[in-house]
Formats: structure tokens, C-alpha cells, sequence
């Protein structure tokens, strides 16, 4: 399934589909959030819960660009060519 259109799913489905078809990479603790990182084909994915709440808020495709890279970059290599 191509990334815009995991995109275009409602919430609970892109959860889900990214649970059975993409690859667990990494988690790392970003504020009040747990991100998980799952790569699907030749895209990266971060799966935002908050623990305090108990709920998976958002699923957006990684953003090479913003600042919580470096924590990525500190433990895997991920090209730099990739993501928005």
C-alpha cells in the first residue's frame, strides 16, 4: 500500500496496518509521547502514544527535518533522503 494512502486511513485502520504490514524499528520517549518507528516499503512512519492518557494520537510519516531526529540518529542509521 502506497504511504498516501495508509495516510488517507482513518486512524484506528492506519494503526492497525501499520501493526501487521510494517517492521517495528525503534521506540523513543519524545516529551509526553512514546514514538514508535516502523518502516513500511521505503517509508517511516512515527506512531505517537501518550502514556498518560492511554491512546495512540496521531500516525505521521517521519519528518527528516524536525529536531527529534537526533534521537533516531543517536541508535540506527536512517538515510537522509527519506521522509518529508
Amino acid at each position: 500500500m502506497e504511504k498516501n494512502h495508509v495516510l488517507k486511513l482513518p486512524l484506528q485502520e492506519r494503526i492497525q496496518y501499520l501493526y501487521r504490514e510494517a517492521s517495528f524499528i525503534m521506540g523513543i520517549r519524545y516529551y509526553e509521547y512514546k514514538i514508535n518507528l516502523y518502516l513500511l516499503g521505503n517509508s517511516y512512519f512515527e506512531v505517537f502514544y501518550n502514556h498518560k492518557l492511554d491512546i495512540i494520537e496521531k500516525v505521521q510519516l517521519l519528518n527528516t527535518r524536525h529536531s527529534r531526529m537526533k534521537f533516531y540518529f543517536d541508535q540506527i542509521k536512517i538515510p537522509k533522503e527519506i521522509g518529508v
